[in-house]
């Protein structure tokens, strides 16, 4: 619905994993849109492939297997875009968010998913469990 609002037609998703929420993406933008898919993990990606050329829609895709900060930093070249999805490293999201608001145009949409950790952004550090500590401090430095 978001994205029907917003006439999204050139969208990126960092973090794609197999593919599921860019298939939705890809099934919602015009036939002529574009979805920048960046994952670091290529076989992932692979194992949603067949539905999404099944569905129609894998000429939208234009899939990037490096490392992402890189790729948006080269984007920034190309133009803007109305949405970005990122569900990735979340060490990252404060890195990928300096590049997306320079690549998303004024009036598209940022999404980012586990930004709220399981509420766990909100509890007294002591109470949240060591390996997410971390994550927890970069999504609000």
């Amino acid at each position: 619905m978001l994205l029907k609002l917003i006439n999204a037609k050139r969208t990126i998703e960092v973090g794609v994993y197999a593919g599921y929420s860019f298939l939705l993406t890809a099934l919602t933008i015009p036939d002529d849109g574009e979805i920048i898919a960046i994952d670091i993990n290529r076989r992932t990606y692979e194992i949603g492939l067949p539905i999404i050329i099944r569905a129609g829609v894998g000429h939208k895709i234009k899939f990037f297997d490096p490392q992402a900060l890189p790729v948006l930093g080269k984007l920034l070249e190309d133009g803007v875009s109305t949405f970005a999805f990122v569900d990735a490293d979340k060490d990252n999201y404060k890195n990928y968010h300096e590049r997306l608001i320079k690549l998303v145009k004024v009036g598209g949409i940022l999404m980012y998913d586990n930004t709220l950790w399981g509420g766990t952004v909100a509890w007294p550090e002591e109470e949240i469990p060591e390996w997410m500590r971390t994550s927890t401090k970069h999504a609000f430095t």
